[in-house]
């Protein structure tokens, strides 16, 4: 029991827990924000007074296209809302936040004649001066 108490007091599990939840109550906002103020725009403009009453039937069976319609431009919002909310800023962070160390310098310059020669070179190829270990 106590690896179970431990497993769920965890931060990820309990901050895994606090994000479907408040995905769900965003998915419910955003479902009606399309149900109440985009589609009624939308029919607006194309003439159809809402698209959840769009159905067609098959020996007395209805099938919905309205309604999955609605679906289909919430689910198109979430996704540009998580796109430029979240992910955008956090690339643009993680981004920010990792700084290549400066790499390994390959060449010197020779103390005598100021070229640039290997690192691991003995003489200057330009002057034949001795280097320094």
């Amino acid at each position: 029991m106590r690896g179970f108490r431990t497993f769920l007091l965890r931060g990820n599990v309990v901050d895994l827990a606090i994000a479907v939840v408040i995905g769900v109550a965003f998915t419910a906002v955003v479902a009606a924000f399309v149900k109440d103020l985009v589609t009624p725009l939308i029919a607006a403009l194309g003439g159809k007074p809402d698209f959840a009453s769009l159905y067609f039937a098959i020996n007395k069976s209805k099938f919905l296209y309205g309604d999955f319609i609605n679906g289909i431009v919430a689910f198109l919002i979430i996704a540009a809302v998580v796109y430029f909310l979240v992910v955008i800023p956090y690339t643009a962070m993680v981004a920010r936040s990792r700084k290549e160390p400066p790499a390994d310098p390959t060449t010197k310059k020779c103390p005598e004649c100021l070229s640039e020669i290997p690192k691991d070179a003995r003489r200057c190829a330009f002057c034949t001066s001795p280097q320094p270990a």
